[in-house]
């Protein structure tokens, strides 16, 4: 019986030291999951719309642009994973305010009405809203827009000023500054109203077209949030002034925009 006794107390020190071993190896399992947990980056959502170049756009199943590199660059600075969704530009900032993204970035000008709905990083970009007219166009000036059909993207600035100016009815809105372009080419509207930088994209893609010489207005672009998100909202102001000092988004700019 004895012999049983001291065999049963041996196998219950192997199982019992079995156990431990397992123990062991589960919690490094389980320390390797948490450090792996730990080091996932965190996601940053950016909200734009792909039809703006060379602020945004689409080279194959990438979209690029300067707010694309300079929001890649923050995320960098901010050991986050940038995300980026292309939506329409009318669903950017309800999106921004329900929580849907957590920031937008598509060539958005500062306005009074915005800033009633959403708070605003810094300027890092200035911009000009201008005209584009058919070669041998009548309109030669702001003034000659008054009584024609003028084209514009759907609640960008150039909407937001041109009805305020020259009023609803003279309004034709279209999804994208692309779509209005081929409308003007078509003969549809008689002029668009749109930001330099694309509107020069455009000219320069569609024969008989031009851009006025005089501007319609001058404008800061700047990246939008929900107002309840102050704390991401200074994360990406100090990154983006990083950016602006050490040169880094000056370069980008000029990747995209040839000095003139």
């Amino acid at each position: 019986m004895k012999k049983y006794t001291k065999i049963i107390a041996i196998v219950a020190v192997l199982a019992v030291i079995g156990v431990i071993f397992a123990a062991c190896a589960k919690n490094v399992d389980t320390g390797d999951t948490s450090d792996a947990q730990e080091t996932a980056k965190e996601t940053l959502v950016m909200a734009t719309n792909a039809e703006f170049p060379p602020y945004e756009f689409h080279e194959g199943d990438a979209i690029v642009g300067i707010d694309a590199e300079v929001a890649q660059a923050i995320a960098d600075k901010l050991g986050m994973e940038l995300k980026i969704e292309d939506v329409s530009f009318d669903s950017i900032i309800p999106g921004v305010q329900a929580g849907k993204y957590d920031m937008g970035m598509a060539g958005m000008t500062v306005t009074d009405e915005r800033l009633t709905k959403v708070n605003f990083s810094d300027s890092y970009a200035k911009g000009v809203q201008v005209v584009i007219v058919p070669e041998g166009s009548d309109i030669a000036t702001i003034d000659d827009i008054q009584g024609k059909k003028i084209g514009v993207q759907t609640s960008t600035t150039g909407d937001i000023y041109a009805t305020g100016d020259f009023g609803e009815e003279s309004i034709t809105r279209y999804d994208n500054g692309a779509v209005a372009v081929q409308a003007l080419v078509s003969g549809k509207v008689d002029c668009v109203i749109i930001d330099n930088e694309p509107a020069k994209s455009y000219v320069a893609a569609n024969e008989g077209l031009k851009i006025l010489d005089t501007s319609y207005a001058d404008e800061d672009y700047a990246i939008c949030f929900n107002k309840e998100n102050t704390e991401l909202q200074e994360k990406v102001n100090t990154a983006l002034n990083e950016l602006i000092a050490d040169g880094t988004l000056q370069s980008i700019v000029d990747k995209y925009i040839n000095a003139e």
